[in-house]
């Protein structure tokens, strides 16, 4: 595996893995700075500028943008996340200099035209809409907000309608300057190509970004609580959480193992108890959530009015016997469950790339895969019952939407959760 890490003088990181057997490329630049690094008065900029970046620069239009890729079949895109904004492309190795000529375009050179900015905010507008219409995705926004309370980890990616409706180019151009220092900035690549290359184009296109720009980083402060949502819906959505760690943190492996025998698959102890011998849902999953300086722990459900009391109860009784009835054998599968999806994603220029983004913005550089194996492989029944009671120790978050009348409350359900 050919992996090559390289940072230029003002701070911004060149990393790529060349995989010589491929004749596709990713590549993309990860930007350390997202909705949690916003002002509450402007909650929602990280994600409209991401979408302005793509309305045009001083030499492209819109159109020209999105013809130019498309010319070459490639692939043009971007996401906003709490704690980073990202574009990316994937091309023929021929085309990853038009891609890398894209973006950097595209992120020095956007003009954030008024009525350009008109129509995207009301696209945005539509977007926040739709999220609210689809009570299967709000219910996580709802759960982020209750566990971390008035503060920008709690605040949603999209942002409100009445914000988004009032920001202007200013306000936007203002978070670029403060955001995108180039010392939080990463270009990524996998796939066929060559990292010098990148070098040189990173050293002539991104070398006069300044570094230390100034940005909003307020420590996450889990609080926890409930939260209820009522809706004639014919199905409440439920989260059950708690606080996590951080993907620095020590427990960082035996948190992934544990969410995945507990909730991550069809083999699954919530999957198996609660869906196939109770028939109390359709989906049940758990998941975990990590962060700089923090992260969640939840489970999700999908159930009717009258399974919501047998659910909340069930669920919460499969918590307090995990930790004491963790089998090996369930370790073992999952480590490979998680084995296996590191390596399988290894076989994606796509998954490769944004793995090698993520990891430097995070610890400064790529973890090794054999470092990775060897930490999956490290997680014994120990260390998950370990997790599991530091876990679920902590002060319940309830997130609901729907029809909750028969759904337990908070005191009620943090009584079926001793220990």
């Amino acid at each position: 595996m050919t992996v090559h890490l390289t940072t230029l003088n003002n701070g911004f990181r060149i990393v790529s893995h060349e995989m010589p057997s491929v004749e596709s490329a990713s590549v993309g630049v990860w930007v350390g700075a997202g909705t949690r690094n916003e002002p509450a008065e402007v909650n929602g900029v990280a994600h409209l500028l991401e979408h302005m970046a793509f309305k045009g620069t001083e030499r492209r239009s819109a159109v020209d943008i999105a013809e130019e890729i498309e010319t070459v079949g490639g692939h043009l895109n971007a996401y906003t996340s709490r704690e980073s904004t990202v574009y990316y492309a994937k091309v023929l190795k021929d085309d990853v200099p038009l891609a890398l000529d894209i973006l950097a375009d595209i992120l020095q050179n956007a003009t954030f035209d008024d009525e350009e900015l008109k129509r995207e905010r009301a696209v945005v507008l539509q977007e926040i809409g739709q999220a609210h219409d689809t009570p299967d995705d709000l219910i996580f926004d709802n759960f982020q907000l209750t566990a971390y309370p008035d503060q920008p980890l709690g605040r949603p990616v999209l942002g409100s309608a009445d914000v988004v409706r009032g920001m202007t180019r200013e306000t936007i151009m203002e978070y670029m300057r403060q955001a995108y220092a180039s010392d939080r900035m990463v270009l990524a690549a996998a796939g066929r190509v060559d990292h010098d290359a990148l070098v040189k184009f990173a050293e002539r296109r991104f070398g006069g970004l300044q570094p230390n720009g100034s940005l909003i980083s307020e420590p996450a402060q889990y609080g926890g609580g409930e939260q209820r949502v009522d809706r004639d819906l014919e199905q409440l959505h439920l989260v059950l959480g708690f606080p996590g760690v951080s993907y620095g943190d020590d427990d960082f492996y035996a948190a992934t193992i544990m969410s995945t025998l507990f909730g991550g698959g069809m083999s699954s102890r919530l999957f198996q108890e609660i869906r196939e011998k109770r028939g109390l849902v359709y989906s049940i999953y758990s998941f975990a959530s990590y962060y700089s300086d923090g992260g969640l722990f939840g489970i999700y459900a999908g159930t009717g009015d009258a399974e919501a009391e047998s659910l909340m109860q069930s669920v919460c009784e499969e918590i307090v016997r995990l930790p004491d009835t963790i089998r090996e054998e369930e370790v073992i599968r999952a480590r490979n469950q998680l084995k296996a999806g590191t390596l399988m994603s290894l076989e994606s220029t796509g998954s490769r790339c944004d793995q090698l983004g993520q990891q430097t913005l995070a610890f400064g550089a790529p973890v090794p895969l054999d470092e990775q194996v060897l930490r999956i492989e490290a997680v014994d029944v120990e260390s998950v019952a370990r997790f599991a009671h530091r876990t679920f120790s902590g002060r319940p978050t309830i997130a609901a939407i729907g029809p909750s009348k028969q759904l337990p409350g908070l005191d009620s359900v943090t009584g079926m959760l001793v220990m």
